[in-house]
């Protein structure tokens, strides 16, 4: 209101103010586009604060990263990766993009696919996978363990295992199950693919 003023007062006295009024509204444009990214972070860090997507602890993946939940800021959203490192992200980016929240339920399934070759028997396979569910730590009894064959690929039978445990558990789980299994294979005899490839030699007789 007073640049206003001071513009109006200035005309008055017959000074021609044209230049000035240019001037500001340049000034103003450049200060708007400056402000633009500062906004609309501001204004997704409301909507976090309000719809509360996410909370400070929770393991979440978004704004094409993914981590536990630091802080939540007016601006900006802080994460702590796997190995420690601290990520910044602005919130505009953050809310823009899909989130997907680890943390929210306090259960998670373990769903591991495991290919063994043709030769196998599906019984023993089976067998094997529900030994290994039933020694490894964590696992929770209900819901109840599922071992399905998933797919017949070419050279392998894709097996799948599914259990469900606590959402703190999961990578202990999901670690201790791929060893486990690779483990119980080698003492059964399970057979795992091996990518095979056939070679024709064709002899062109000479002309």
């Amino acid at each position: 209101m007073l640049v206003f003023v001071v513009i109006a007062a200035l005309a008055q006295l017959g000074i021609q103010t044209t230049s000035f009024i240019a001037v500001l509204g340049a000034a103003g444009l450049a200060i708007g586009l400056a402000l633009q990214g500062s906004l609309s972070n501001f204004a997704a860090g409301f909507l976090m604060i309000i719809f509360k997507p996410f909370r400070a602890g929770d393991y979440i993946e978004g704004g094409g990263t993914a981590g536990v939940v630091e802080k939540i800021e007016v601006f900006t959203t802080t994460l702590t990766t796997a190995d420690n490192k601290v990520i910044i992200v602005p919130n505009a980016k953050m809310m823009g993009d899909i989130i997907t929240n680890f943390s929210t339920k306090k259960t998670r399934r373990v769903d591991l696919d495991f290919s063994v070759s043709y030769a196998n028997d599906i019984g023993k396979v089976r067998a094997c996978l529900l030994e290994v569910i039933q020694d490894t730590a964590k696992i929770l009894k209900e819901p109840e363990s599922v071992i399905l064959v998933k797919e017949l690929k070419e050279g392998s039978v894709v097996f799948q295992t599914r259990t469900w445990v606590m959402s703190a558990d999961y990578w202990d789980v999901h670690f201790a199950l791929m060893e486990g299994v690779k483990k119980r294979f080698g003492e059964q005899g399970i057979v795992l693919p091996v990518p095979a490839r056939d070679v024709h030699v064709y002899e062109h007789g000479k002309g």
